[in-house]
């Protein structure tokens, strides 16, 4: 299998359990739910890792897509991440995480590959199991916390009321970014949702 047939790995990034749900932290989590409804995918226990699964394809006959959410705590990530890339036979290029981004304001949805983690424990996670940096990231603005408030908590704690009347669109869009880098690639993924 050339690496173009090759499918794509999209991991949502997250905590496990209800008392996370609804944490900025479970951004990429969220996103992957949507993903899985936009393709037809399922989630059910991956036998060969600890996560979620769900398996789907871009439009009749397109990318296949695996989605994961890793049940690890986010510090954890990588584990089976690299587990099933491995199974799966998918290259790096064709890994996207999915994570909020702290570094980015509400309401902004950034792709980029490579680069640092920006202190974000799942992705550092991810790049020490994959032994690369070199996947493309979907980084789901947050924007930094009021006054002094620990960051930390911050991710760990639900979206505001406000933030949440534009939560089920920011969700699609980062969705759209997602197949955007699946279909055309990151550099066209940036060029048609950055600063739009």
């Amino acid at each position: 299998m050339s690496d173009v047939d090759a499918p794509w790995l999209v991991v949502g990034l997250g905590n496990p359990g209800k008392e996370y749900a609804g944490n900025r932290h479970n951004a990429g989590f969220m996103v992957a739910d949507l993903l899985a409804s936009r393709t037809g995918g399922k989630f059910g226990r991956a036998k060969r890792a600890q996560a979620e699964m769900a398996e789907g394809r871009l439009g009749f006959g397109g990318p296949k897509l695996i989605l994961v959410k890793p049940l690890t705590f986010m510090n954890l990530s990588g584990a089976p991440v690299v587990a099933l890339a491995q199974f799966f036979k998918v290259p790096v290029a064709h890994v996207i995480a999915v994570h909020d981004e702290l570094d980015v304001p509400f309401g902004e949805i950034r792709a980029k590959r490579g680069g640092g983690e920006g202190g974000h424990n799942g992705l550092r996670s991810m790049s020490k199991s994959l032994a690369s940096k070199d996947y493309a990231r979907v980084r789901f603005g947050v924007g930094r916390p009021p006054g002094r408030q620990d960051p930390a908590d911050f991710v760990l704690a639900d979206f505001s009321a406000a933030e949440r009347k534009e939560l089920d669109f920011l969700i699609d869009r980062a969705a759209d970014v997602v197949e955007a880098i699946v279909l055309e690639g990151v550099e066209w993924a940036q060029n048609r949702y950055h600063g739009s």
